[in-house]
């Protein structure tokens, strides 16, 4: 699994800082840390004002739609 997570760009820079053998592994480490929690908070606060306005069950449907639709868009590019 973690081979297949390394598709996302925030890990492939995460692992580029990281390899920069000047570059501070600690640091990398609290930055990339950091920037997930702070992705997730937003993205928490988001959905509970989203929620407010539209059902989870419609939520859950147009999520399901954009990931059908990314992966179509991936496939044919």
């Amino acid at each position: 699994m973690l081979v297949a997570e390394l598709g996302d760009k925030t890990q492939i820079a995460t692992l580029l800082f990281a390899a920069n053998p000047e570059t501070g592994k600690l640091g990398v480490f609290l930055a990339a840390a950091a920037a997930l929690i702070a992705s997730s908070a937003l993205a928490v606060v988001v959905g509970a004002h989203i929620g407010r306005w539209i059902a989870p069950d419609h939520l859950r449907i147009m999520a399901g739609l954009g990931f059908v639709a990314i992966g179509v868009w991936v496939l044919l590019t």
